[in-house]
Parts: structure tokens; sequence; C-alpha cells
């Protein structure tokens, strides 16, 4: 095998709409079995939801996905050891991205973004992002509506527990995050030998739809590196915050130990 779980250190990498808040739970749970934890924000996203909608942060609409990368990478350079390196959503591309670049002890891409090259076609998929990628809103900031926040995330919840989540969590965004998904940065090499790497996808993701998460998943080709598929049922892509986020945040956990 390519790689081993040697760390015990993780880095949560959180996706697009929310901040570093949204993985509290997980911070807790995973410090409670013996990790150091570490959410660092993407730029232009440390302040708390209600700050980012009353005063929203000058340069948020600019930031790329380049920029979330590097901001990480140059993170995870501080620390005395190679994390394990957890992602959600576009946090998950990003964990990618990492492994790629040498920079974590494994990988957990929790309903990950896709790379350059793998081409979305769903029409689930499609509907919940092109409000976002819109070019023609130019580097205008992306404000998030509950009515797309629980088609996109909590389509699985309840409007009234969604609307809840939305409150907690949700932050305006940058559209060009996203739109460099599919520019050079993003691609991946797929041949290239990489440590142990984990894919979870929701059963009902509309965002990042179960079929994509699995194309991602089947693009890696190094027959010597360890990498798994698992998919949760009657999961939506707030699979990391609704009620059952505990069994998703243990199965992590059982295959960290396993590897």
């Amino acid at each position: 095998m390519n790689g081993q779980i040697a760390s015990k250190t993780i880095v949560f990498a959180h996706g697009l709409f929310v901040t570093a808040k949204s993985w509290a739970d997980w911070v807790t749970f995973f410090q409670a079995k013996g990790y150091t934890c570490y959410a660092p924000a993407n730029p232009c996203h440390d302040g708390t939801p209600q700050q980012m909608w009353e005063n929203t942060p000058e340069g948020l609409g600019n930031v790329t996905f380049e920029d979330v990368v590097e901001k990480l990478a140059g993170f995870i350079d501080t620390l005395p050891e190679k994390p394990i390196v957890i992602g959600h959503s576009l946090g998950g591309l990003s964990v990618q991205k990492l492994v790629e670049m040498g920079k974590a002890a494994a990988g957990v891409c929790i309903d990950g973004a896709a790379p350059a090259g793998i081409i979305p076609t769903q029409w689930s998929f499609l509907k919940s992002n092109l409000p976002v990628l819109n070019p023609f809103k130019g580097d205008s900031v992306f404000f998030p509506t509950k009515k797309w926040f629980h088609y996109t995330f909590g389509n699985t919840l309840s409007r009234e527990e969604s609307d809840k989540a939305f409150d907690e969590l949700v932050v305006p965004e940058s559209r060009n995050i996203p739109r460099g998904t599919t520019k050079s940065f993003a691609k991946i090499n797929f041949d290239k030998p990489h440590v142990p790497l984990l894919f979870i996808a929701g059963e009902k993701d509309h965002i990042i739809p179960k079929s994509l998460n699995e194309k991602n998943f089947k693009a890696y080709n190094d027959k010597g590196s360890k990498r798994e598929f698992k998919v949760f049922e009657n999961r939506g892509h707030f699979i990391c915050g609704d009620k059952n986020w505990q069994q998703v945040a243990t199965y992590v956990n059982h295959w960290i130990d396993q590897n």
C-alpha cells in the first residue's frame, strides 16, 4: 500500500456557504477520541455567520479555489506532523488537492465537489449550482436563500429543520471558488500514488449527487494506493450536520483505525 495513517492530528476543511463553525461537533467528537483537531477558516470566512451577513467581508467575491487550498496548505505546513484531512463538499475537493500535494497522512472526502475534467450532468447538480456559477454575475457575492438551501443541502430535512440550520450556519459566498473547480488548478493526477482516501456520498444529495461522487472515486488508477467508497442511505448534502451525523463520524473514525 502507498502510505500509512500514522497521525493523531486532524484538519477539517469546510465547504461553501458555511464557516468553520460547521465542523464544531466533529472537532469535539474526534478530540474525545484523542486527536488534535483544527478547523481553519477559508479566506474571508473568519467571522460568525451573523457577522458575515451583516458586514460581508470586502474581497469575499474575489476568493478563488486556489486561494482556499493554498491557505489550507500553508496552515498544514505549520503543524508538527502531516494531518488526516477531512473535507465536506468543496472541502472534499480541497482534500484531494492536498493529498496530491503531499500534505496529508490520509484524506476523507464527504460529498466532495468533483475535480476539473469530471463532468457533472445530473439535473439536481445543475439546478443547485447554476444560480451560484452564473457568469453574468461577475465577482458579486452569492447570497443563499432558505428555499435554495432546502433544495440543495436540506432536502432530507423538514423545512423547519432546514431553516434552523440555515440560520445557524449559512453565509454569503464567493462565486469564484466553485467556478475554479473547472480550471487547471482543480485537476487531479489520478495516476499518482496516494495516501489512503475515503469517499463518502449521501444517497439523496442534490448538489453533489451520489453518482458524481462515485465517478470521482473511480477515476483513481493507482492499484497500490488504498481507497474506499461508502454510501449513506437517505442522506442529503447536510450529511455532516443532520441528526445522524455521528454515524458518519463513527464510520470515519473506524476507517482511520483500520488503516
